[in-house]
């Protein structure tokens, strides 16, 4: 049994400080698209948001904040999502990632326990993609320890863990995310 969680907890600064979940892509918020390829892979969805809570919450899934104040990254959405799953294993995706791999929690799966690891992350060709990943919760006290002392950097957790990367070379373009209003306008008008 999975949770999964769509990571929509930051600030959204290289979009001018706008939630990007929120954003509407061809019509429909950015959030909406990845719950549309996430939901059907896991067999509970939650939403990582620190503001506009109740905006979230109307798409049907619970929202669950970090726990680990002032818009402390990725990790903070992981620890807040690691908290609240009701299963062991907790897939993420983020919010400005629309097109995710709908074999992506599968793949990831099956690689987690092929290779007895803590941590499974996408990786397309030499480039990791840290905020796709199938973690164990069990990982959970060691990651609050790693943010109480400061930790923030993705990289620098997953390097004290046994965390294996698998390759979706040939879904590269899944990964293409959304970060700038620019980027938006490609993407909404079909480029």
């Amino acid at each position: 049994m999975i949770s999964g969680v769509i990571l929509a907890g930051g600030l959204g600064r290289r979009m001018g400080n706008i939630d990007k979940g929120l954003q509407e892509l061809r019509g429909r918020p950015m959030v909406s698209w990845v719950a549309e390829r996430l939901g059907p892979q896991v067999d509970e969805l939650l939403i990582n948001a620190n503001q506009n809570l109740e905006q979230y919450a109307t798409f049907g899934y619970p929202v669950v904040p970090d726990q680990i104040p002032d818009f402390a990254g990725p990790l903070a959405g992981l620890h807040a999502a690691l908290s609240a799953a009701a299963h062991p294993l907790v897939a993420t995706a983020p919010c400005d990632s629309p097109f995710l791999p709908t074999d992506l929690v599968s793949r990831l799966h099956a690689a987690l326990f092929a290779g007895g690891a803590d941590l499974a992350v996408a990786r397309t060709f030499d480039q990791p993609h840290p905020v796709f990943c199938l973690c164990q919760r069990k990982v959970l006290p060691h990651l609050t320890e790693f943010l109480q002392g400061g930790g923030r950097k993705v990289d620098r957790w997953y390097a004290t863990l046994k965390v294996i990367e698998v390759a979706f070379d040939d879904e590269a373009e899944a990964f293409e995310n959304i970060n700038t209003r620019d980027e938006l306008a490609r993407f909404d008008s079909g480029q």
